[in-house]
């Protein structure tokens, strides 16, 4: 009963911030139905593409899951169930939804540009310059970390040595399957509606008729390489996946796989209430502490919670991906609350759901698997999030050695693998506007526009796309712990750089941005907090007082990473602060 108590109060009170202040911060912008969108004045057929609000939402809420709302919470729980909870629901009505509601209208607002070119408008070119190689190497951590996640769900070390097609598949191997028939189902769709006049409905069955089939199949046939090659393949896959037009993969394929998303939310809710009202005989319990304590394996309540938890309250790349991808397929203003703001929230109930999966496995399971204490008696996780998020959810309409059990785990698998090849075509692509934004002037709106014959080179998208996949492929191949451990502090770095760009701009067109003040200040304290404990952490492992753990050139990866990240994100900060300081001056004449 506790976990339906949970996800009840959670689901009320988002809707209540989505009906109350989503609307509120709506008519504070001024939000214009009659106002054209840049989908629609620079309308291209390969990246300014207008999109029905439906298969945008599709879009725009798989590319902002991917694997963080799962992976964050879950983590998150050592310091129990109440400050998580309290975290997604508070962090995602007035902290993430703030940030991606704010990018998206303010990206609608500069042309569907990023919210690099949103910084140069209010805080000058150097400060665009400083975001945009910020928010490229957060990008690299996405790509390494998401490529990491995609690779660790199609392979085990079974299929060290096999290559093809398998009968009687492992999870993973059906995980891989279904996932490269997806891609396959994607094309399909996007050609049925964009070139053959499909309606989108019809084609909305034949798409969701298609998934079933294709999950019956990869349940019976599965497919198995070896790690190198799904990396490889993956890497080529996402290059490809940014390069060509919209509607031909990234639109569909994300709209379909948002199908899975809804779907696997409404299994967890419906195996929730199920075990709220009969799943007591066979001793179905929410396990999980209210609280454990300020300290953990992680570290301390502050900054570490608010850190791990990441998209499943509020993130940075959700920023990138509204002023990227979503505002250059937005057809009018009036969809940007649901797209941006109940995007969010949505996100934040499955970040609740996550939670409560892990409570079940603590409570029902008894799996020490997952949560356990280390040497020092602290609170630790360990495992994959994943797979604590599909068992926990699957348990709750069957023991592990059921039918029922090992078929939801494979599904609720698949779903955490498809979101996280979404986002991964999501940042790859915004990876390419970015990088090929860092060598134009001002007057060259694409590198076809370029003078200068090197420049024009760089700024192709081809390169810029190459530069990008490699980079990332080479540092998700190598498995290291010490990619994660940057990505958290990075990615919530940039969305405090992110809410305090949306609010320059506000303050210098004459809207109200006081709302944006808290969430700024908090976000910047808490994670260049981190990033500073991370610094220490590495000074310390180099100066023989702390012991090192891993290879040593992942510590100095590490730490070179973070400072220049502290060092930028203060000059950004600096920036800011004097643009603030000049927006009161001229208010107060």
């Amino acid at each position: 009963m506790t976990a339906l108590l949970i996800i009840i109060a959670a689901i009320a009170l988002l809707f209540i911030g989505y009906v109350f202040y989503g609307s509120w911060l709506a008519k504070q912008w001024g939000i214009d139905p009659k106002k054209e969108t840049p989908a629609k004045t620079m309308t291209d057929g390969v990246d300014y593409v207008p999109a029905k609000p439906a298969v945008l939402m599709g879009h725009h809420f798989s590319s902002i899951a991917g694997a963080g709302p799962i992976n964050g919470p879950i983590q998150a729980a050592v310091f129990g169930w109440v400050p998580v909870f309290l975290w997604c629901v508070i962090g995602g009505i007035f902290f993430g939804g703030l940030q991606d509601f704010g990018s998206l209208f303010a990206s609608i607002r500069h042309g569907g540009k990023s919210v690099g070119e949103i910084i140069k408008d209010s805080m000058g070119k150097t400060a665009k310059k400083l975001f945009i190689i910020f928010a490229l190497l957060v990008l690299i951590l996405v790509i390494a970390s998401f490529v990491n996640v995609v690779a660790a769900t199609f392979f085990t070390p079974a299929d060290a040595n096999q290559f093809g097609f398998v009968l009687h598949p492992t999870g993973n191997q059906t995980t891989a399957m279904i996932s490269f028939l997806f891609i396959i189902l994607a094309v399909i769709y996007g050609v049925l509606t964009n070139r053959c006049g499909v309606k989108t409905l019809p084609a909305t069955i034949f798409g969701i008729v298609a998934i079933i089939g294709i999950v019956i199949l990869g349940l019976n046939v599965g497919l198995a390489m070896n790690r190198t090659t799904w990396i490889i393949l993956i890497g080529l896959y996402i290059a490809v996946a940014s390069l060509i037009p919209v509607w031909i993969m990234l639109q569909p394929r994300d709209y379909l796989s948002s199908f899975l998303l809804y779907a696997m939310m409404l299994i967890a809710l419906v195996g929730i209430v199920f075990a709220a009202f009969a799943g007591g005989s066979r001793g179905v319990q929410f396990g999980l502490p209210a609280f454990t304590g300020w300290k953990t394996a992680i570290g301390n309540m502050f900054p570490a919670l608010f850190i791990t938890v990441a998209c499943g309250a509020c993130s940075g790349f959700h920023s990138l991906i509204a002023s990227g991808t979503s505002s250059k397929q937005l057809d009018n203003e009036k969809n940007a609350k649901a797209i941006g703001y109940g995007s969010m929230l949505i996100e934040s109930a499955l970040g609740v759901i996550s939670l409560i999966s892990i409570g079940i496995i603590v409570g029902s399971m008894k799996d020490q698997t997952f949560i356990t204490k280390n040497d020092a008696g602290l609170m630790a996780f360990k495992g994959s999030p994943a797979a604590a998020f599909g068992e926990g959810i699957a348990f709750l309409f069957g023991d592990k050695s059921t039918h029922a059990f090992l078929t939801i785990k494979a599904l609720l698998t698949l779903a955490v693998s498809v979101f996280a090849l979404t986002s991964l075509d999501s940042a790859t692509r915004l990876s390419r506007f970015m990088f090929s934004e860092l060598f134009l002037t001002d007057d060259e709106a694409t590198w076809k526009d370029a003078k200068n014959p090197v420049r024009k080179a760089i700024a192709n998208p081809i390169v810029g796309t190459a530069f990008m996949v490699i980079i990332g492929c080479v540092l998700g191949g190598l498995s290291l712990s010490q990619i994660w451990g940057l990505f958290g502090s990075a990615n919530q770095l940039l969305a405090g750089i992110a809410l305090m760009a949306v609010a320059a701009w506000l303050g210098q067109v004459g809207k109200n941005n006081k709302m944006f003040f808290i969430p700024t200040v908090f976000m910047l304290c808490a994670t260049l907090t981190q990033l500073v404990l991370t610094i220490i952490a590495k000074v310390k492992i180099f100066a023989g007082i702390a012991k090192a753990s891993g290879p040593m050139w992942g510590h100095w990866f590490q730490f070179f990473f973070a400072a220049s990240m502290a060092v930028l994100a203060v000059i950004l900060v600096i920036e800011g602060v004097k643009t603030f300081s000049k927006q009161t001056a001229k208010q107060s004449k």
